[in-house]
């Protein structure tokens, strides 16, 4: 752990041995699609690093995050994205967001659609609409 924050592989997921993921929290760190080099392999920590110095995981299927310049840019983690304001934009955000969510947030992005849903139409079947997200 690092700075009194969990790592952000810690659920079983079959990163590689030298994934920043296992030391680093969600968004310290970027995804890229594949090995690039723009961001070698540095044999002495046993990561990949940006020019910047940013670690880098290449595998975003692995870890569980699209790619993106989480780190870089300081870009939220998909399951930090705010919900769509359209009750129509409701089952695809659903739908990224359990995707890549941590198992502690996943109530959460449920609780957030669930009233977003019933804000727009009182009698939403909300179990439907979550069914057709994740089905």
């Amino acid at each position: 752990m690092t700075g009194g924050v969990e790592p952000f592989a810690r659920d079983g997921r079959p990163v590689c041995d030298v994934c920043p993921s296992h030391q680093l929290p969600g968004g310290r760190f970027d995804v890229l699609e594949r090995p690039s080099r723009d961001c070698p392999f540095d044999p002495k920590t046993g990561h990949r690093f940006t020019a910047a110095g940013v670690p880098v995981c290449v595998h975003p299927d692995r870890v569980g995050l699209p790619a993106a310049p989480y780190a870089t840019n300081g870009l939220p983690l998909p399951w930090e994205t705010p919900p769509p304001v359209q009750a129509d934009e409701v089952p695809a955000w659903v739908r990224s967001m359990l995707d890549a969510a941590p198992p502690e947030v996943c109530d959460d992005v449920i609780r957030q659609a669930t009233e977003l849903l019933l804000a727009s139409d009182p009698g939403v079947d909300i179990t439907a609409v979550l069914r057709a997200a994740l089905g």
